[in-house]
């Protein structure tokens, strides 16, 4: 039988459980060693004087108690090409036990669909080229993977370098 589930925008108070599923999402990356953050940096991020994330949140109930078992984190970029606002969608997570019920594609979906109400020209994500399981549920949800484009990334020292200017 599949859980019932809702989709909700994540609130004040949230953040522990929104940054024990980042966590969750680390792990199943393989990539622990770079979650370095923590519930109170997510707090600031979301609901801090200058927001720059948005989420949504999963749950199941559990009797009266309700489980965040997944989340969207998302933000707005922009198109100059366009000259449109976009979001983008930074992490889409649904823990392993409650996959292949729905709750990933709703999330997605309400994501797309805030995009097409704030008329944001671009809905755009990256997945790693590995998971095919998150390659196979985009493909099926008719999304363009875009082999030509690579994300690039500069983090720590190397972005700090690319701040300063360039050495006489």
């Amino acid at each position: 039988m599949r859980p019932k589930f809702t989709i909700r925008d994540a609130q004040p108070g949230d953040a522990p459980a929104l940054y024990a599923l980042v966590r969750e999402l680390a792990a199943y990356e393989k990539l622990t060693h770079q979650c370095t953050g923590t519930p109170e940096q997510l707090h600031e991020h979301l609901w801090g004087p200058r927001p720059y994330i948005e989420a949504l949140i999963a749950e199941v109930k559990r009797g009266e108690e309700a489980q965040a078992v997944g989340f969207a984190l998302y933000f707005h970029n922009y198109s100059t090409f366009l000259a449109k606002p976009g979001l983008y969608l930074e992490d889409l997570f649904v823990l392993p036990e409650y996959r292949r019920n729905g709750i990933g594609e709703a999330l997605f979906r309400e994501v797309a669909k805030r995009a097409v109400a704030r008329d944001c020209g671009r809905f755009e994500w990256a997945v790693l080229d590995w998971n095919q399981p998150a390659l196979d549920f985009y493909r099926a949800l008719s999304a363009t993977v875009m082999p030509e484009w690579r994300i690039c990334r500069a983090t720590g020292s190397t972005l700090r370098a690319m701040a300063e200017p360039p050495a006489p």
